[in-house]
């Protein structure tokens, strides 16, 4: 419990002990004294203002700044209304059982606030630097990239890099939710804001402060909030002309059966009416509405970043319970992205001569096939033999390599040199090299699926999600061949990164009005699909800077079968939030109605404006906690 809170607390203990003292006072004494009604008003309002003076003063402010209407201001205006008809214990008990309400709602919201702020201890304080033969601690903005860093026993990694010396075991929970440390050593891949927890480790620099994931993932949670559901956006919309409105009928019903009571020649009770309309203000007030459903997406949110699912904004969670049907992409999504030569076929060189050529092409690549060209070669690549590199997206790499033009891609490439090539049919990305024009054989490369791969579309099926799909460059025989071990509905391949928008296009226009569909994916390629599509999800682990921008969801430890329990966490959230919709605005209508025609008293209308948003809010901070049983489901 922080200060403010503790304050409060302690308003509204001396106001109960204050309240009790007086309320027992005035039973005991049987004095007809003809000032008791003023001594009693005076009495009753110190309690008063001990528990609403912040109240009336925020309703002050709203009035001089021309923002009247407010809870603050129903709450004013009804307890000074009950204080002026001589209800002077209802007007604090209402001020009082707000304020309780109020510091509920600020406990529930600090602790759904903890799931997201725990990701703030990843930023790091410092970045170790030896200088002089000496550990400075630098500011991590100060590191320039390609510097050496070092990071020793129980101290945050500062900034994204490679470990260049050292071995060790990192906590990366707070980055991807899992409990189980990872084993690195030296040309490991680490990334800023997991813990170093074993053996001292020295890190190049890839990344400056700003581009790091840490960074990045805190300037995404910040700003999670500025992006809000339509949902919430119709809550706030509601409360803006519903409030005005109610205001409006609480006067006419004070005003209104007086004057028609008067003109028929009844006693008019203006009284009795007035405090009718006090009570109808008073149940009116649409806090339940205004705290709960922004509260419901944000423990939605802290939910999902504890179990390393990081979206940008409740918008996307609401998105997200919608999805129907999901396209993935196959590299690093789908399979491991991790290749290995396992057959070279040359024409008319020798086997290790095409496997250099291919190796020396691919120099500047950091594309997972070419990276396993170069660990086949296994000797180190002079570069500078390397000179008029040209990558064409979808087809391979053209250059020279020393006096020899060299090309390396897929058919599509050599096709459109006019070079032929044979028909080959072998399970594996095919990596056709041609050397001064002519064809010079193929390589195949084969990668893995990851084990996860095949329970996520099980689990996303019964999930209810009607139909998967895979977009892929690579070639049919592969494609199929995953598809059909996966259990993907459809699978597209051979394709280009524009025809990956176009076949998206396609499902999108295929699906019906109130479904969404959510395209993931990791790779440079695949950042104009994830923009496309009605939710992009990226891989956040392993996938490149431009998907991770792009998305709408980020998975931190590139696990496929997380986006099952995305899904389920942004269902039962949406549940919540339509659950505390229906609810607080049932329970207010049935009790507006019963103040307007009298049955209602000020006690009733506090359970409808206190209790209800007290019932609600408990409501929405279950979207904080995912049952163990779901979790279970996906494992």
């Amino acid at each position: 419990m922080n200060k403010k809170q503790k304050k409060v607390l302690l308003r509204i203990v001396l106001t109960l002990i204050f309240t009790g003292i007086i309320y027992a006072g005035f039973r005991q004494w049987d004095n007809p004294w003809k000032y008791k009604i003023y001594l009693k008003a005076i009495t009753y309002a110190f309690p008063y203002l001990v528990i609403g003076y912040d109240i009336l003063k925020k309703a002050g402010k709203g009035i001089f700044n021309r923002q009247v209407f407010d809870e603050n201001f129903l709450m004013a205006i009804a307890t000074l209304g009950a204080f002026a008809l001589g209800e002077y214990m209802e007007a604090v008990a209402v001020m009082l059982f707000y304020q309780i309400g109020e510091l509920f709602q600020s406990y529930a919201v600090g602790k759904s606030r903890k799931s997201i702020t725990a990701l703030m201890d990843i930023r790091p304080d410092y970045a170790n630097m030896e200088i002089e033969g000496k550990l400075e601690k630098v500011d991590p903005d100060e590191v320039s990239v390609g510097s050496i860093i070092v990071v020793q026993p129980g101290e945050k990694i500062p900034l994204d890099g490679v470990i260049v010396e050292g071995s060790s075991n990192l906590d990366t929970s707070a980055l991807t939710g899992e409990s189980v440390p990872r084993s690195v050593e030296e040309g490991s891949k680490v990334l800023s804001g997991c813990i170093n927890m074993s053996g001292l480790i020295k890190v190049q620099t890839t990344k400056e402060f700003e581009e790091s994931t840490a960074s990045k993932i805190l300037d995404l949670v910040e700003n999670s909030s500025m992006k809000k559901a339509k949902s919430e956006q119709f809550i706030s919309k509601f409360a803006k002309y519903y409030t005005p409105i109610v205001c409006g009928l609480a006067l006419a019903l004070a005003v209104l059966p007086p004057i028609v009571a008067w003109l028929m020649g009844n006693p008019a009770q203006l009284s009795k009416w007035i405090y009718r309309a006090l009570t109808f203000l008073v149940i009116s007030c649409p806090c339940a509405l205004v705290i709960s459903i922004p509260l419901s997406f944000f423990a939605g949110i802290g939910c999902a970043s504890r179990e390393g699912i990081l979206v940008k904004g409740s918008n996307y969670l609401e998105t997200l319970s919608k999805v129907k049907n999901i396209v993935f992409d196959k590299t690093g999504t789908l399979t491991e992205g991790v290749f290995q030569v396992t057959e070279i076929c040359p024409n008319g060189i020798s086997e290790e001569g095409l496997l250099a050529y291919a190796a020396y092409v691919e120099a500047y690549s950091n594309h997972p096939i070419s990276k396993s060209l170069k660990e086949a070669f296994g000797q180190e690549i002079d570069a500078s033999l390397v000179t008029e590199v040209e990558e064409i997206p979808g087809h391979g790499v053209y250059a020279l390599v020393g006096e020899h033009e060299v090309a390396a891609g897929n058919h599509k490439l050599l096709e459109k040199m006019n070079i032929s090539v044979e028909t080959v049919d072998k399970v594996g990305t095919l990596v056709y090299v041609a050397v001064d024009g002519m064809y010079a054989g193929y390589i195949v490369i084969s990668d893995v699926i990851k084990k996860d791969a095949k329970r996520t579309i099980q689990q996303l099926k019964k999930a209810g999600i009607k139909k998967t799909v895979m977009l892929t460059g690579d070639r049919k025989v592969v494609a199929k061949n995953i598809g059909e071990q996966l259990g993907i509905d459809e699978v597209y391949f051979e394709l280009l990164p524009e025809e990956k928008v176009y076949y998206l296009e396609a499902q999108l226009a295929d699906m019906g009005d109130k479904e969404c569909l959510a395209f993931v994916g990791d790779g440079m390629n695949d950042a104009p699909v994830l923009s496309r599509a009605d939710l992009g999800i990226a891989m956040g682990g392993m996938g490149s800077d431009a998907a991770i921008e792009a998305a709408d969801v980020v998975l931190m430890d590139d696990q496929p079968e997380k986006i099952s329990l995305a899904i389920r966490i942004a269902r039962k959230c949406l549940r919540i939030v339509y659950e505390n919709i229906y609810f607080a605005i049932g329970v207010k209508i049935f009790c507006l109605i019963l103040g307007a025609v009298g049955i209602a008293n000020m006690w009733v209308a506090i359970f409808a404006d206190v209790g209800v948003m007290v019932l609600a809010v408990l409501n929405a901070i279950r979207a904080l906690f995912i049952r163990k049983s779901t979790k279970e489901e996906i494992a």
